[in-house]
């Protein structure tokens, strides 16, 4: 049985650490795979298979980590990824070696130890905007230039993150890059929905759900912006965000100030978000750039009216027409999709409830991919 390894930063709850799960539990019947994790404990490591091994450099939470940490562990990967591969990977014989995420897995995964190994590199964001535009930024897309092209294959997300990363980038030849939808297992999503509520709304009031990390990308400050005035016009809605994040605090801030706190709130991290999609009125995601992101897929596995402002976000909802809406990246787009939602929602949002979500291609493009000669 082929030995295969795939690294990500962590296992805690986030759309690209779900889809792993998915992508080598699907996968362990076929190879001999292991999971390779910078940080460990993360919320879904216990859904791993058994039958796949899983290894972390730290045993801790980023989270967990103190500020002094939080500054030396990413230069010591950037100085140190060779020893750092040579300790974990690089004499296990792993066949086919697979960076998952952006950033420092990729970098420690670059490294080779024979010429033989199969080098793969998955990029689920933006390139061009996951890291900012600053100086620092700069820095990391020379260096990164550099190490995408250590790789053999680099799979993309989106057609609309292929086009940007080549705009960035410019490297025409080498590696191969292809295009890949992600994958998630449509039956566990369906039967999770299913579990009780934590949390109840009054589905007798207009409920939008949003299940995002709190950070910039996800553009949740805009929201509450939006939110605030529509509230302030009497259009009664709810908004309900399920995620965490570093800016939970001055979200929390801006939302007691702005006097929304029983309209507009915070739910945290849910291990399973998905009886929230299930039970609202309509799922939004109004990001300021997103890759593919699994949240709006997993919606559409329980035909829900989705909301998403223009982003790479687009490419999920290409055979969800009927039942979606995209409106613009700004203020007065968000606008329109939350006035649309409460002056449709008394409709029926079940009318594409014959949508059937089909991933077998998708396992198999991976395949070939891990299979292919270099």
């Amino acid at each position: 049985m082929k030995k295969i390894i795939f690294g990500i930063t962590s296992l805690t709850i986030g759309g690209a650490e779900r889809v792993l799960v998915d992508i080598v539990n699907k996968l362990s019947d076929k190879y001999d795979i292991t999971v390779f994790t910078i940080y460990s404990n993360g919320e879904i490591e216990k859904e791993l298979n058994k039958n796949i091994s899983l290894k972390s450099m730290y045993n801790k939470k980023y989270t967990e980590l103190t500020k002094i940490e939080k500054i030396v562990i990413p230069l010591y990967i950037l100085i140190c990824k060779k020893i750092i591969f040579n300790k974990y990977i690089g004499n296990n014989n792993y066949e086919a070696q697979i960076a998952f995420l952006e950033g420092a897995i990729t970098r420690i995964f670059s490294t080779r130890s024979t010429r033989k190994e199969k080098k793969i590199a998955w990029i689920h964001n933006d390139i061009s905007k996951v890291f900012g535009n600053n100086l620092k930024s700069k820095i990391k897309q020379i260096i990164d230039k550099k190490i995408y092209k250590k790789y053999d294959t680099l799979v993309f997300v989106s057609e609309d993150n292929l086009n940007k990363f080549n705009l960035l980038y410019k490297i025409k030849q080498k590696p191969k890059k292809e295009v890949i939808y992600n994958y998630i297992e449509a039956e566990n999503v369906i039967k999770s929905a299913e579990e009780d509520l934590d949390y109840h709304f009054n589905e007798k009031e207009i409920n939008l759900v949003q299940v995002s990390r709190l950070v910039e990308q996800k553009a949740i400050s805009r929201l509450i912006k939006i939110h605030k005035k529509l509230i302030d016009e009497n259009i009664k809605h709810n908004i309900y965000i399920i995620g965490d994040g570093p800016l939970k605090s001055k979200l929390e801030e801006q939302i007691k100030k702005q006097h929304i706190e029983k309209t507009f709130k915070l739910l945290g991290a849910k291990t399973n978000p998905y009886p929230y999609i299930k039970h609202a009125t309509a799922f939004c995601l109004f990001s300021n750039y997103e890759g593919y992101p699994m949240a709006v897929e997993e919606a559409k596995v329980l035909n829900k009216y989705i909301a998403i402002t223009d982003t790479a976000a687009r490419e999920v909802l290409q055979d969800y027409k009927e039942n979606s809406i995209i409106v613009n990246n700004d203020e007065e787009g968000i606008e329109k999709a939350i006035r649309h939602i409460v002056k449709k929602y008394s409709l029926s949002l079940e009318k594409n409830s014959k949508y059937n979500y089909k991933n077998e291609k998708i396992i198999d493009k991976i395949i070939d991919i891990i299979e292919a000669s270099k």
